[in-house]
């Protein structure tokens, strides 16, 4: 395949090679290992002295047919695949710090890895500090000389903060960390943190590049050095991809970009229409001019992603009849969705952390989460306008 096309176009055309079939879709390998011709393959495959596939919780062409499409859109220099995105982003984490190692850390991150940081690293003795998302003084205050890795989310989950990808590429090459970025809101079609320095970058492929609410999965890509020693991680701890979400996961990567673009269509609309609507405090996303990172979003986003945000008023009683008002939108925890989904964070994603944690990252209890999908966006604006008008009375 040329090294020419258009990181969308080798999402598309990257393939397993072609079987004596001569299929053109790439087919299932729902296989647990593999066989060899004799005895010293098998032993070469097992020393690495040739790339081999052993055993799928190793490597297998589905799922390495997923990463390498993976590796294209993101310009990334290997990868890995995980079962779930929490376990890409555990996985990350200890494959690559130790005991006495320090992280840094956006403290308005997705709860499950919140709890990660603040309730797990404590046991093996790594040490972790949680730095408002838009606080660059508090970013440098927070380096230590054990501080090993810095971990972001932009666009953050729920709040949908804008972290600077370019100032943070800078500030971690300065202080010699590690950059891990969560790409999972922007997708590699919106946004590419490895061109803006970031070391690895992870995804929930459950999400939008599933897009249909199908499958779980999870992928780390990023320097070839890294992805090693977490590819060696995981290969001893298991969390591996199945081939059969990998092989959903890489047919659904061949309409992510149009996909995006109608998400980010809908979810500019949905937000305008919010912004103006009495029952509404605020509105974030990040393709508004209100947003307070606009600027920065403009510039390293080439659309504003499916996920916005909004304050509703009278808090969470409010937010409850919104919710149970809703009669086309689903009420689930998941996003990434052809069908639009509204959550309540405080209750569901961010249940775990204190009202004070919640309320230091800026999740309020009247605070609302949509993941736009791609109905026709009128009727997406008329079911929220009516619930709306429902948690008012």
């Amino acid at each position: 395949m040329s090294d020419q096309l258009n990181p969308i176009s080798k999402a598309i055309r990257i393939q397993t090679s072609k079987t004596a079939q001569k299929e053109h879709s790439t087919p299932l390998y729902l296989t647990s290992s593999f066989t060899f011709e004799n005895a010293e393959t098998m032993r070469a495959a097992f020393a690495d002295e040739v790339e081999e596939n052993i055993y799928s919780r190793f490597s297998n062409p589905n799922v390495d047919e997923f990463i390498n499409k993976m590796c294209a859109l993101e310009g990334a220099e290997d990868g890995f695949a995980t079962a779930t995105g929490m376990s890409a982003i555990f996985s990350s984490f200890f494959a690559l710090l130790k005991q006495g190692d320090h992280l840094i850390c956006c403290s308005s991150v997705f709860g499950s890895t919140f709890t990660i940081v603040t309730k797990y690293f404590p046991r093996y003795g790594i040490t972790c500090t949680l730095v408002p998302a838009d606080d660059k003084a508090a970013w440098e205050a927070a380096v230590q000389p054990n501080t090993k890795m810095v971990y972001l989310e932009t666009p953050t989950n729920p709040q949908i903060g804008i972290i600077d990808l370019e100032w943070a590429g800078q500030f971690t090459k300065k202080h010699n960390i590690i950059l891990n970025v969560d790409n999972c809101f922007a997708t590699p079609v919106i946004q590419r943190p490895i061109d803006f320095g970031a070391d690895l970058v992870i995804h929930s492929a459950t999400k939008w590049i599933d897009g249909q609410g199908r499958v779980l999965g999870g992928v780390i890509v990023g320097r070839a050095d890294l992805v090693k020693e977490i590819y060696l991680y995981c290969r001893h701890s298991g969390p591996a991809l199945s081939p059969f979400n990998a092989w959903v996961l890489s047919k659904s990567l061949e309409t992510l970009d149009v996909r995006m673009e109608r998400h980010s269509k809908n979810a500019l609309k949905v937000a305008e229409v919010l912004e103006q609507h009495p029952a509404v405090s605020w509105v974030k996303y990040p393709f508004l001019p209100s947003h307070p990172q606009y600027a920065i979003a403009i510039k390293q986003m080439k659309a504003g992603g499916g996920v916005l945000c909004f304050e509703i008023k009278g808090g969470s009683a409010a937010g409850a009849k919104f919710l149970n008002s809703l009669n086309m939108i689903s009420v689930t925890a998941n996003l990434g969705d052809t069908r639009s989904i509204a959550a309540h964070p405080a209750s569901t994603t961010h249940s775990k952390l204190t009202e004070d944690e919640r309320l230091s990252v800026g999740i309020t209890p009247g605070l609302i989460r949509i993941s736009t999908g791609l109905e026709h966006v009128d009727d997406i604006i008329a079911d929220i306008e009516q619930a709306l008008a429902q948690s008012t009375k």
